[in-house]
């Protein structure tokens, strides 16, 4: 009885590994491919690294005779799950855990993405241009059928302003995805582990979350490109410029969402009230002031600053 109790869950999560891998050439792709470090991780921490092998390598298999890409797919996201495992079995905190796997697969796209470029000719901006005419494609039938008047299909000079623009942005979209995932694994996988007798260490709480003032000046760099670079098209610079701000308009918003949980905890509002204000500081960006003027000054000392 206490070898089936032990036994199953890794199992289970062997089951829900091979699931997540052959949903990757699905329409749920997009979904579950920002799931799939989790069962690797969970496998890599409750077992040794023989059983990890044991229960791994016959997914890896039964990927391989379905389809080589499963095989390839696995294996890429194996190694952030590795190392993201391996850390939570050290101790390490969750801010460098994250950061780990945060890392490991921002890298891991740049190399496939080097890779396919050099080896095998890749083109990413005729990728993205297919992709864009795709989008584009049933407007212009529309118009072409009368449906629509001829303003809501682009110009040639539009769309090469649009290809421009997302090309510029791909670091960003890189570094985000890459985070993001990292995230997603850590708030998932972390809980399941301590509930198993797996403890992991847990994020701060989301009042004491604060960045270093040295934000500021990379801040105050970038916007600075971004008047440098104004009125140019293309160049390393106005790739910097068109990445460096938005990444540190992710560590702002963070630092204004700390700092509205920190005031909910000295002011002893309900739970609820920064939760609903983190919501606005996400979806409208230039509320991220807030967290520089957090950082730059020292804004919770004067919000909780004793009156008279």
């Amino acid at each position: 009885m206490n070898i089936l109790k032990l036994s199953w869950k890794p199992l289970a999560w062997t089951g829900v590994y091979l699931l997540l891998i052959l949903s990757l050439l699905t329409n749920l792709s997009i979904v579950t491919a920002f799931l799939l470090i989790v069962p690797v991780v969970v496998l890599f921490n409750i077992l040794s690294i023989k059983g990890f092998l044991t229960h791994v390598i016959p997914v890896w298999l039964v990927a391989l005779f379905i389809h080589p890409v499963y095989l390839l797919l696995a294996l890429y996201f194996v190694i952030p799950a590795i190392l993201m495992g391996r850390s939570y079995k050290k101790g390490a905190p969750a801010i460098r855990t994250i950061g780990v796997g945060t890392a490991t697969i921002l890298t891991e796209m740049l190399l496939l993405l080097f890779i396919g470029t050099v080896l095998f000719q890749f083109d990413l901006s005729g990728y993205m241009q297919d992709a864009v005419n795709l989008t584009m494609k049933p407007l212009q039938d529309m118009v072409a059928n009368g449906t629509l008047p001829a303003e809501f299909v682009w110009s040639t000079e539009d769309m090469k302003l649009l290809m421009d623009m997302m090309m510029q942005k791909i670091p960003y979209a890189l570094i985000l995805s890459s985070f993001m995932m990292a995230v997603i694994t850590h708030v998932i996988a972390r809980p399941i582990l301590s509930s198993m007798g797996y403890p992991v260490m847990k994020l701060k709480p989301a009042r004491e979350w604060r960045f270093p003032r040295s934000l500021i000046w990379y801040y105050l760099l970038g916007v600075v490109i971004e008047m440098i670079t104004l009125d140019s098209t293309s160049g390393y610079f106005t790739m910097i410029s068109a990445n460096l701000v938005p990444v540190l308009n992710i560590f702002f918003c963070i630092q204004a969402i700390g700092f509205f949980f920190f005031l909910a905890h000295h002011r002893k509002w309900h739970s609820i009230v920064p939760i609903l204000i983190a919501i606005p500081i996400l979806l409208f960006p230039p509320m991220a002031i807030i967290g520089i003027i957090d950082i730059a000054f020292p804004l919770r000392q004067l919000m909780t600053k004793p009156k008279g």
